[in-house]
Formats: C-alpha cells, sequence, structure tokens
C-alpha cells in the first residue's frame, strides 16, 4: 500500500508544471507567481479537495466545474490541479445513480414534492424541451439546488477532515520509515591490530 502511495505521490510531483510552463500559459500566467496553488502542501490539498467536491457536486456542468474550481481555489489557497481533478466525482454515472436522487431526498425532505420517477419516464419517452422545462420550473428546481448545496457542502467538510487526516498519516507513516531504515551511512571499518 505505502509503495502504491509511494509511487503516486512521486508521479503527481513530476505532473506538476514548473514556474515557466505557468508563465507561458496565456490562462495560468495571472497565478503564475501565487505558486502554492499549484504545490501540493498539508494545506492547500484539503483545501482544494474540499473545492473539488463542493464544485463538482453543486455545479453539474462539465465546463463550468474546472473553471469554477480554479477561480474558487484562489481566495481558498487551495491546489487547483487536485480541484479540479476532484471535480470529475460527478460524471454520467454518479450523477444519475448517486447524486441527483440523493439531491431530489434531501430536497423533499424540506417539503418539496419532486419525483425521480418522472425524470425516467421523460427518457425513456424522448421528451422535448418544453416538458423538461415544465418538470424544472415544478417543485423540482427547489429541491435539487437545495439537495445539491446540502450534499456538496458536507462533501466538502467530510473530505477536508479526511485528507486533512491522511495526509497527517502519511506523513507519520513516512517518519517512522525513515527512523526504522538501517543507516546505509555506517560502513564499518575493520580494525587493525597493532603487530
Amino acid at each position: 500500500m505505502s509503495a502504491i502511495l509511494h509511487r503516486m505521490s512521486v508521479w503527481l510531483h513530476r505532473q506538476m508544471p514548473t514556474h515557466a510552463q505557468l508563465e507561458g500559459n496565456r490562462f495560468t500566467a495571472p497565478f503564475a507567481r501565487r505558486q502554492e496553488l499549484f504545490r501540493f502542501t498539508r494545506r492547500s490539498v484539503p483545501r482544494g479537495m474540499a473545492v473539488g467536491m463542493f464544485i463538482g457536486i453543486f455545479a453539474l456542468i462539465p465546463g463550468v466545474q474546472i473553471v469554477g474550481a480554479a477561480l474558487m481555489c484562489v481566495p481558498f489557497r487551495g491546489n487547483i490541479p487536485l480541484a479540479a481533478a476532484v471535480t470529475f466525482i460527478s460524471n454520467p454515472f454518479t450523477t444519475l445513480l448517486i447524486i441527483l436522487p440523493l439531491a431530489v431526498a434531501i430536497g423533499n425532505s424540506f417539503g418539496y414534492h419532486a419525483d425521480i420517477a418522472t425524470v425516467n419516464a421523460m427518457v425513456r419517452e424522448g421528451a422535448g424541451f418544453q416538458q423538461w422545462w415544465h418538470w424544472l420550473l415544478s417543485d423540482t428546481a427547489p429541491a435539487v439546488v437545495i439537495g445539491l448545496f446540502i450534499q456538496s457542502v458536507i462533501a466538502a467538510f467530510v473530505s477536508y477532515f479526511l485528507t486533512l487526516w491522511f495526509w497527517r498519516w502519511w506523513i507519520g507513516h513516512k517518519h517512522r520509515a525513515r527512523r526504522l531504515r538501517p543507516k546505509r551511512d555506517r560502513i564499518e571499518t575493520p580494525t587493525e591490530t597493532p603487530a
């Protein structure tokens, strides 16, 4: 397990862009002076994870997620590459099977009457734009927005504290391994006996 994590850590460090690459890209040039946004540190990693989870669940529009995560990382000083990668938590599989049904269930607990079965029926029947718009303007829109917001806030807090805990465990594990490793610098030289 630790060997896999070590390899992953080495690979991530190799993938990090250099300062010159950041300044050369027109999209990242404004942030190039802020290297902490691209480094994996004990503060930026949990923040980037939390931002990515929040944006990935709350903003379900694929192009908006990465840009939103990058922009939100600036004031929170989170790791931008990690936040952008975490936004992929909402993919077609997880969105349709987990995120949206859970959002509707949470929203319905606040007194709304959204129905996810209607979505399945509309998809099967090939509903037109007008039917989707009517469905969205019913109780569904407030239920989904409230559900997504609550889900994203909880996911952000849980991922922040889990990442913080994992980071401390990983650093402690590395220090323990370093202490237990035999010192290679110690080379015993044979003592010569006088003749």
